[in-house]
């Protein structure tokens, strides 16, 4: 029976491939236009606005203690 001799594969190069630097560089990114530029900013202001007016909002109902001045009383409690 005919047997066939081992052969080196004949995709050595896959081998190199991690030391391999092409010269051809992509092609530079568009530069951002005005409009683009203004949306962007607008996005991050209200983001950031949105933060600020949470921790505003949300100050008050973190603080704990007897710092409320008005004190509710039940009927009940008067025992009348």
């Amino acid at each position: 029976m005919f047997r066939r001799r081992r052969e080196p594969v004949p995709f050595a190069f896959v081998v190199e491939a991690d030391r391999f630097r092409s010269n051809v560089e992509p092609p530079p990114r568009p530069r951002a236009g005005a409009a683009q530029i203004a949306g962007r900013t607008l996005i991050g202001l209200t983001a950031a606005a949105a933060l600020v007016g949470a921790l505003l909002l949300g100050m008050p109902a973190m603080e704990s203690g007897p710092h409320s001045k008005t004190t509710q009383h039940s009927e009940a409690a008067e025992g009348r």
